[in-house]
């Protein structure tokens, strides 16, 4: 499918905006979109609702391969809402349960050759917007646009730390500035699918960017790259 249908990666690491922006830019195109960050939770979901153990490697690779879930991007609604076979499970990720079990499937390297076929399924008409760290690396290699969103450290941390706040959540800007600069390290640095740009990436850095702005410029890429 993805040869027929156009795909828009958007990369990056914590904090440099793709979440909104790949939000704001399916709504605004009227595309799919995938969150590929969440589809571990999902799955960890998926098989506490179907009663498949963590250990139990074919059931969760079948389970894997045939995951209903839809990621809805909604203009009047803050945040994605991911649906799970018809029920909407956007609170449920953010549990301690859903991490825990996306981090021991997501150690299972069939469950994740599974996920990566099911991630290239969402590549349907009239389009994907793609939400990760390894779209244009890895799932999506042949998409005609690339981007890969970036930012400071610290303006990345400032982010992080007043959505945190703002939420009533307690932390430290250094803690969080911590977090940031070891997750980066982690994913830059992973023997399998690392953080980087793809070759044929568009990199934006959105450190004095405001979100506006970036859609802006990721607007006249699309119309240049994908208009017809």
């Amino acid at each position: 499918m993805t040869e027929q249908v156009s795909v828009i990666t958007v990369d990056g690491p914590s904090g440099s905006g793709k979440g909104t922006v790949c939000k704001r830019l399916a709504a605004t195109l009227g595309w799919h979109l995938l969150d590929s960050g969440a589809l571990y939770r999902v799955l960890g979901i998926a098989a506490a609702r179907h009663q498949v153990a963590l250990d139990d490697e074919p059931a969760l690779v079948a389970l894997a391969a045939g995951l209903d879930v839809q990621f809805i991007a909604d203009p009047a609604d803050e945040v994605v809402r991911v649906v799970l076979e018809g029920d909407d499970v956007s609170g449920a990720l953010r549990t301690e349960e859903a991490g825990s079990a996306a981090s021991v499937v997501a150690a299972i390297e069939s469950v994740r050759a599974a996920l990566l076929q099911r991630q290239r399924d969402f590549a349907l008409a009239p389009g994907l917007v793609a939400d990760g760290r390894d779209m244009g690396t890895v799932v999506f290699p042949a998409a005609p646009l690339k981007i890969y969103l970036t930012a400071s450290a610290e303006e990345r941390a400032r982010r992080r730390y007043n959505q945190l706040i703002g939420k009533g959540g307690g932390a430290s800007l250094q803690s969080v500035l911590d977090d940031i600069k070891a997750r980066d390290d982690r994913d830059m640095n992973r023997p399998v699918a690392p953080l980087k740009p793809a070759d044929d990436a568009v990199v934006l850095d959105t450190t004095e960017l405001g979100i506006e702005d970036v859609l802006g410029r990721i607007s006249e890429l699309v119309k240049g790259r994908l208009a017809p």
